[in-house]
């Protein structure tokens, strides 16, 4: 079984064929996914999906980094009712980060809104979904003032170099979240990947974006994560059995709330 980490597949950008969508990754063999939310408008969509294919989607919750503006206070708070209500069973904290590539105006907005985040996730013992663009050392400086031991999460769409995933693995419990630009020969990912061990790395699609090969370029979905599975295998020279049940295992224990076998779903 493989595990989409990072998958928006509650988005418009399906015209409505969503559930659709999620039968053709479980029957592809992506066994579980992990839908983290965006912003006030994408919570119904999102617990919508995890309603419909309880044991198989899981809810995250959070404010995503290009979602923060000047009423971000507000925001924040609509998105704490739904993180602290454990009916919802969110597994993470999460869309959350940092984002300068487009904008820089909010800068200040987006690192209270991230600080908040992370420490309500220290709170109720839930990891974080990290959200980094154009932002890596600005998210360093928060983490390095907030981690300890009762912090995981993982770097979500990780493109960054040897050094930066070296600094991410050093706070000891996070993981990095490979997605499809492993894929793109003019990346550099696959270099950077074998300065790491697959016990480091969970899979991702983060969908509908950055499709893999060979499908760049088109709408992506959660389907599509083996061939990002199987581009990781080559990386290492492994076989794509082990590099699947590597990367599940490393996502059941970052996310141990979606391993409860009380849904009736095995792993």
């Amino acid at each position: 079984m493989l595990i989409d980490t990072h998958t928006h597949l509650f988005s418009e950008k399906y015209e409505g064929k969503n559930e659709e969508v999620v039968r053709r990754a479980l029957a592809a063999g992506v066994g579980k996914l992990f839908l983290p939310n965006i912003d006030r408008e994408s919570i119904d969509p999102m617990y919508a999906l995890c309603t419909s294919f309880p044991g198989q989607c899981f809810p995250m919750m959070g404010l995503h980094p290009g979602s923060v503006g000047a009423d971000f206070r507000e925001e924040l708070g609509h998105i704490r009712a739904y993180l602290f209500d454990p009916a919802k069973k969110n597994v993470a904290v999460g869309e959350i980060g940092m984002d300068l590539y487009w904008d820089t105006t909010f800068i200040e907005e987006q690192r209270e809104a991230f600080t908040q985040q992370v420490r309500w996730a220290k709170e109720l013992h839930l990891p974080v979904v990290i959200h980094a663009r154009e932002a890596f050392e600005e998210i360093f400086a928060i983490l390095d003032r907030e981690n300890d031991d009762t912090l995981s999460g993982v770097f979500h769409c990780f493109t960054g170099t040897r050094e930066q995933g070296e600094k991410v693995l050093a706070y000891g419990n996070f993981k990095l979240g490979i997605g499809g630009v492993v894929t793109y020969k003019k990346s550099g990912l696959a270099e950077t990947l074998a300065s790491f061990s697959p016990d480091d790395l969970v899979l991702e699609t983060d969908s509908p974006y950055l499709s893999p090969v060979p499908f760049r370029g088109k709408t992506n979905e959660s389907s599509y994560l083996l061939h990002i599975a199987e581009k990781v295998a080559d990386i290492y020279g492994m076989p794509l059995a082990e590099i699947s049940e590597i990367t599940t295992r490393n996502a059941l224990d970052l996310f141990p709330l979606a391993g409860d076998n009380s849904t009736g779903t095995t792993v």
